[in-house]
């Protein structure tokens, strides 16, 4: 693999030392063979969408410490995009909101409380997204005052009638990434509303790189500051 020849940090010639280790022979960093392997092989399961369990399994593993490594990886994504749209916000935009519901809640009367709503933003081809507040907090309340069936009925009136912006097409990168967002997350059983935002941004940050290039972006920020 490359980071045998390169270093992590600073791109020169690494060689191994008598305990295995590899050591840059310009910056003199240090750092383990086998930890760069197993964060690598990790990485890799991740972009590919495997799962933090069968990444565990096949690389025999603890699930805690492969969960604990895809959640590492997560935030960095969210860190990439967010550094990202800093240099992009300038850009003309498109955007339109987007009411997730997961497929065993969608004939449910009242799972409209429970849905994830969020902005989704394309930036000339670079998509961004912004989780808006959770309806979760008022559901209870909204049941106790017996209006929860007036709210629903104006909630689904104004997503039929009211847009945001009217997107120029109507099959453009936004409905692309809705559709990505919607068959990929199906793969993560039982994400709680603390971690969904994460998941979200895991996704957005896969949706607008290549294989290769969130590999690279993985790698990048990750040894900076990890090893």
């Amino acid at each position: 693999m490359y980071w045998q020849q390169e270093c992590l940090y600073c791109k020169h010639y690494v060689y191994k030392t008598v305990t295995n280790n590899l050591k840059c022979s310009y910056c003199k960093k240090k750092y383990s063979c086998a930890r760069v392997n197993k964060i690598l092989f990790l990485m890799e399961c991740f972009i590919r969408n495997i799962s933090a369990l069968e990444a565990s399994k096949l690389y025999n593993i603890s699930y805690i410490s492969t969960k604990n490594y895809y959640h590492d990886f997560r935030l960095l994504c969210a860190a990439v995009s967010e550094e990202h749209y800093e240099k992009i916000r300038e850009k003309s935009v498109e955007y339109e909101e987007y009411f997730y519901i997961e497929k065993s809640k969608k004939n449910q009367k009242n799972a409209l409380f429970d849905a994830y709503n969020f902005l989704t933003f394309d930036y000339e081809g670079y998509i961004y997204t912004i989780l808006m507040p959770s309806l979760q907090k008022y559901k209870a309340q909204f049941l106790q005052d017996q209006i929860e069936e007036v709210y629903i009925e104006e909630l689904n009136k104004f997503k039929r009638q009211s847009r945001i912006i009217k997107i120029s097409k109507h099959y453009n990168r936004i409905v692309k990434f809705w559709e990505y967002f919607e068959t990929n997350i199906t793969f993560y059983k039982g994400i709680s509303n603390e971690y969904f935002a994460y998941y979200l941004k895991e996704f957005e940050f896969k949706f607008n790189y290549s294989k290769e290039e969130a590999m690279n972006l993985l790698i990048q920020n990750y040894f900076k500051e990890q090893i």
